[in-house]
């Protein structure tokens, strides 16, 4: 048994983040690592001789020695068990070699318990989702605290202007609090679906082929008569519960909806961090300015640039987790009872979805706390087009004067003079003959103030507020 080595970025095999940055020095990134994984399925294998100790399927004492075994990580190369799972085509049967031999210097008589009934996807499956709940933990914990920052930000520009775009072009005015309300309400959307799924990540134990057969078998011999028929069940109820995993109603082998309800949460969590990314790189742009990062990134070429690097980092994340998704989607389709490929192809995908909504979690969290909003600029902005922005009132307001269609006709006449001739809205409708005497004086100039047309914006924000954010993310 080799000792595991740390890992450098002088190994040859070893991924650090180099092409990853938005996961680099995560929480996620450390939870979801090759000695992560080892912990998990050890954490596994532990819990399984645990859970057969309680039911007297085994004796106490090999529970405590496979326990002892399996308490120290740092005994089981992870480089070593990876290249010789090619051989048996994934890294349990390795593992449990070598569980085994650490156990029988501790204990022979334990030694023969290491893994007994288990096939090897029920360590892995079981240890995936242990990762993926401890992954997880952080990742809600970053995602409160964007939501909570977010909710600050809509709080204090409840009624801050900004004009509303719609296919890239302005629209109509909105406010910066409705928008930051919007951010808030999609990553509390998130944070629902990651905590309901995290909840309901279940243990996996079926055997060879999902029939539980073999605990039965091994009560059996052991002369265990009393209760052997219903072994297998008493013994998954008990694995859950030794592993902290939620108890499933089947053996999940080739039924893979946890997998899949976790993909499907992870991908929505990297959509709505996308949006948030999506929107900051517009409001940032040079020429429109309504937004900077806290602490923008620099140019190896250009010394004056101060660069949104955390929304682009979330941005790179989300449009890599849906494929990733798409993956494990497809391994719904599982052949037989346990299938070749279809698992398999699971594994690193799930990894590195779990990694990149982890780190852009975290990129949110950290963009958010210090996000810098400049009301001044969304006003210049909001006047850029010369009162256009509220065409939309003015034509409900002309027509209840001069009917539908002239006021449609005023406002484009109107419209194409701002266009061509760089005069203010306002101006170019008191100049239209047809709206002669047809608005109290100063009435017009009100209609085209842009700060004046927000709609229930500001219901909105407070209505979304009303939302309650998360609480402490259980351990």
């Amino acid at each position: 048994m080799r000792r595991r080595s740390s890992l450098h970025s002088t190994d040859p095999g070893a991924d650090v983040g180099l092409l990853s940055p938005v996961r680099a020095g995560s929480a996620a990134e450390e939870a979801t690592g090759d000695a992560a994984f080892v912990r998990g399925m050890l954490d596994a294998e532990a819990a399984l001789i645990r859970a057969q100790a309680a039911l007297g399927l085994a004796p106490a004492s090999a529970a405590a020695a496979v326990t002892a075994a399996a308490a120290e990580p740092g005994r089981f190369d992870a480089r070593d068990l990876a290249l010789r799972a090619r051989s048996g085509g994934n890294p349990v049967i390795p593992l449990v070699a070598d569980l085994t031999e650490a156990t029988r210097k501790r204990d022979a008589k334990a030694a023969p318990y290491v893994h007994r009934g288990a096939t090897s996807q029920d360590v892995l499956d079981t240890a995936a989702m242990l990762v993926a709940s401890r992954a997880l933990r952080p990742v809600l914990d970053d995602l409160a605290a964007a939501a909570a920052a977010f909710g600050r930000l809509a709080a204090e520009h409840r009624d801050t202007p900004l004009a509303g775009r719609t296919l890239t072009q302005h629209a109509v005015p909105t406010t910066f609090g409705l928008k930051a309300a919007g951010w808030r309400s999609l990553i509390l959307d998130a944070h629902d679906r990651l905590t309901a799924v995290r909840g309901d990540l279940p243990a996996q134990l079926g055997g060879a082929a999902g029939t539980l057969a073999a605990f039965g078998a091994f009560a059996e011999a052991d002369g265990a008569a009393s209760g052997r028929s219903d072994a297998g069940p008493r013994l998954l109820a008990a694995y859950a519960a030794e592993t902290g995993l939620a108890e499933p109603v089947l053996p999940w082998h080739t039924l893979r909806t946890p997998v899949a309800d976790l993909a499907g949460a992870l991908a929505c969590a990297a959509g709505a961090l996308g949006k948030v990314a999506a929107d900051v790189l517009v409001l940032s742009r040079t020429e429109i300015g309504e937004v900077t990062e806290g602490a923008g990134g620099g140019s190896s070429a250009m010394p004056h640039k101060a660069n949104p690097v955390r929304a682009t980092l979330i941005a790179a994340a989300a449009r890599q987790v849906p494929a990733l998704a798409a993956v494990l989607y497809g391994s719904l389709a599982a052949d037989d009872e346990r299938p070749a490929g279809a698992w398999h192809a699971e594994w690193q995908p799930l990894r590195e979805a779990l990694r990149l909504v982890g780190g852009a979690a975290r990129e949110a969290a950290e963009l958010a706390a210090g996000l810098r909003v400049h009301p001044q600029r969304m006003r210049e902005n909001l006047g850029s087009t010369g009162g256009l922005v509220v065409t939309e009132r003015l034509a409900a307001a002309l027509t209840a004067f001069m009917g539908r269609g002239e006021a449609k006709s005023a406002l484009a006449r109107a419209s194409r003079r701002v266009a061509e001739e760089g005069i203010a809205l306002d101006d170019a409708l008191a100049a239209d003959p047809a709206l002669d005497g047809l608005l109290p004086e100063g009435r017009l100039r009100e209609l085209t103030d842009p700060t004046r047309y927000t709609g229930s914006a500001g219901a909105l924000v407070d209505r979304a507020l009303r939302r309650p954010g998360p609480a402490a993310t259980s351990p």
